[in-house]
């Protein structure tokens, strides 16, 4: 396994205000969708269920949780060097994934108000959980002496378009393997306190529970749409959006393996639980999901890992460029084959399985 990548040295665009990331396939995307299409959806299969956790996302059981304590209010001096430069990344990408949520949850509360009220109500309430998690992310940066312009986010970022299928599968995938993510971590740290650096972390326990409840209402809105889980296509395209988290997701976490190893956390390890727990929680929801048991899938995976940093090494060299785009066709290849011979393992057939999850 190639050694996680040096936390780049922030870039200012004025003093205080952090350069966003450059856009790749990993980082955070902005999305949007076709609103008149979710608005005419037919949930009525799924109306009581769907209304039971609107109700929930309403009651609002985290909005005096994501106060700062005294804890905070002191220098974080003490964390520096590679250790300050990685959580900085983490805290800039975490971040500006929330805020990406929140913009297309408030604009489909906003263009479904007069037209499916329920899906409005629920949208707004993610909207406004995904904005709190934000602005909290916001001022942790700003206990670093940085911070995101979010609305020159807003208006500077590549919106990539996704029909309402796509974006319900992404999404569902997205806040459950949010929840592992978080949940994983918050317990490691609970039970080794010693590597709990800042207070941020605390709060992951409830953090993960409003990740859970989004990914609950989307379970059910997916569920609500037979089209996306009882034929062939959506069998194919499951597996297709799980292979492609879980591909990114150990991408991410290899690049990143200096900020995981600061909080005592075996980045392999934590991928693969992460992977495992994100797969059995989608059997709820999907037809099929990957079989994770199988000896080569792990394998497999991070082989990608490792043609990722050798287009990182290439990209960082002085070669030029037409030299740099040839050295990385073997690694492109590489991913790519990979990744075909993870979409051709045999699924497994969630349908049948569904009661045996928990």
């Amino acid at each position: 396994m190639a050694k996680s990548l040096p936390s780049p040295q922030p870039e200012l665009v004025k003093e205080g205000v952090k350069a966003p990331v450059q856009e790749t396939l990993l980082t955070p995307r902005f999305y949007t969708t076709d609103f008149d299409a979710v608005a005419l959806m037919d949930i009525s299969a799924h109306e009581k269920e769907l209304g039971a956790i609107v109700d929930e996302l309403k009651a609002d059981y985290n909005r005096h949780h994501f106060v700062r304590d005294e804890e905070f209010k002191q220098t974080w001096d003490s964390i520096d060097g590679e250790k300050r430069e990685a959580f900085i990344d983490f805290l800039e990408r975490s971040c500006t994934s929330e805020f990406s949520g929140f913009l297309l949850f408030k604009e489909l509360s906003r263009k479904l108000k007069n037209r499916n009220p329920m899906l409005a109500d629920a949208f707004n309430c993610m909207a406004r959980d995904e904005a709190r998690h934000a602005g909290f992310l916001n001022k942790a940066m700003a206990d670093f002496n940085l911070s995101l312009d979010l609305g020159y986010l807003t208006k500077s970022r590549t919106y990539t378009f996704f029909p309402p299928e796509w974006i319900i599968y992404t999404v569902y995938l997205s806040e459950k393997i949010g929840y592992w993510r978080y949940i994983i971590m918050f317990r490691h740290l609970e039970a080794n306190p010693e590597n709990q650096f800042y207070p941020l972390f605390r709060y992951f326990e409830s953090w993960c529970q409003d990740e859970n409840r989004h990914g609950d209402f989307f379970k059910a809105l997916l569920r609500s749409q037979p089209k996306l889980f009882n034929n062939w296509k959506a069998r194919l395209w499951v597996r297709f959006f799980l292979l492609t988290v879980f591909v990114t997701h150990t991408l991410t976490v290899f690049e990143r393996e200096n900020f995981y190893k600061s909080l005592g956390i075996d980045a392999r390890e934590y991928n693969k639980q992460v992977i495992e727990k994100t797969n059995e929680t989608s059997a709820r929801a999907f037809p099929a999901i990957l079989n994770t048991k199988h000896p080569e899938f792990f394998r497999r995976l991070e082989e990608c890992s490792d043609s990722n940093f050798r287009l990182t090494e290439i990209s960082n060299s002085n070669r030029p460029g037409i030299v740099k785009l040839l050295q990385k066709v073997p690694a492109f290849l590489s991913i790519f084959g990979h990744m075909v011979r993870l979409f051709m393992m045999k699924p497994i057939d969630a349908e049948v399985t569904r009661t045996a999850v928990h």
